[in-house]
């Protein structure tokens, strides 16, 4: 494949943002005030207002040329259609199959991931409606007030900024609690927060070796059997997402109450995955299937909106335009 920056898409856009490098967006809205109406796009209930950016009507086509020349949408195409586009790892990237509706049908390695996507999910909900009902006690007959998301990387930070963003969603009577530092004083802050016999743990880590995951996960279950409870408790405090079913065992976690994702999910990709149960249990089923149904929307406004109008790719392009060549470094989203 022809190296981007030698491709005569770039060059035209390195020459004109030569030539314009120093216009100011005031100069800009002078000269046309209507750039509102030409730089913004309105999709899936969402405005993207990017007329306040140092760009022209010549900037967004030279960047749009870039975006042809290296077929954007073809490599959408094949990312959707379930191809091994993750070529260190040769696997399928398909966190958009994550918020496709029950029905569809897309196989990846002869199975239907749509429909493994959705008994996985089924299972989760009811899970969710359980503890959020106060059916699921804790080992005195307590119900569920604490949850506390032991993971690290996609599997903490994708599920903790979500439950931040849809806080007005969630009930007051269920605290949401995130630890993801091997630092013992991780733990011990979310341990010495919660009523632990109230406290529900998920312990998020795909082969459930990952060391700070199960270092911290030890420790609360450590913490659970010093304050009286027995190992056969464990599974009253504790579930697991994950695909190590038989380490998962062996931690105490009831099997029944493991929920599995695959290796098409990327971590930083993976909220909408079973990885997202603790969003679940803050938000509740209805309010996840709506922000689901929203990330479907956009992705299917990313794979048919025409490359001017498209969303996900005007802020791709954007982010080329300033990192490569104003050389910026930080990026604000209001």
């Amino acid at each position: 494949m022809q190296e981007l920056t030698s491709r005569p898409q770039w060059t035209a856009l390195h020459d004109h943002f030569n030539a314009t490098r120093h216009t100011q967006m005031t100069d800009q809205f002078a000269a046309d005030p209507g750039r509102f109406e030409k730089f913004s796009i309105d999709a899936c209930g969402i405005l993207l207002d990017y007329s306040k950016n140092r760009v022209d009507a010549q900037t967004m086509q030279l960047l749009c040329d870039l975006a042809q020349a290296v077929d954007i949408a073809g490599e959408a195409r094949r990312m959707f259609g379930g191809d091994k586009i993750n070529n260190t790892e040769d696997r399928s990237v398909l966190h958009s199959a994550l918020r496709r509706p029950a029905g569809d049908a897309l196989l990846v390695d002869g199975e239907n991931a749509i429909e493994a996507v959705h008994e996985v999910a089924a299972r989760a909900a009811a899970f969710a409606d359980r503890v959020r009902s106060g059916e699921w006690k804790g080992y005195t007959g307590k119900r569920v007030k604490h949850i506390v998301n032991i993971g690290i990387g996609g599997s903490d930070l994708g599920p903790l900024m979500v439950c931040e963003a849809l806080k007005p969603y969630s009930i007051d009577d269920l605290q949401m609690h995130f630890v993801s530092n091997v630092d013992g004083s991780h733990i011990a802050e979310a341990l010495a927060a919660v009523d632990i016999e109230s406290t529900l743990f998920i312990v998020a880590s795909k082969t459930f070796t990952t060391l700070e995951t199960i270092a911290n996960a030890k420790a609360a279950r450590q913490y659970l059997l010093d304050a009286g409870a027995s190992d056969a408790d464990i599974a009253k405090h504790f579930v697991a997402v994950s695909t190590n079913s038989a380490a998962v065992a062996d931690f105490g976690i009831d099997r029944d109450n493991m929920f599995g994702f695959w290796d098409w999910v990327g971590g930083r990709y993976s909220l909408w995955s079973s990885i997202g149960l603790s969003i679940r249990l803050a938000i509740g089923n209805e309010h996840f299937d709506a922000m689901l149904d929203g990330a479907h929307q956009m992705d299917q406004h990313f794979i048919t909106a025409p490359m001017a109008a498209n969303m996900p790719v005007t802020l791709a392009l954007l982010g080329i335009w300033y990192g490569n060549f104003f050389a910026a470094r930080s990026q604000v989203v209001a």
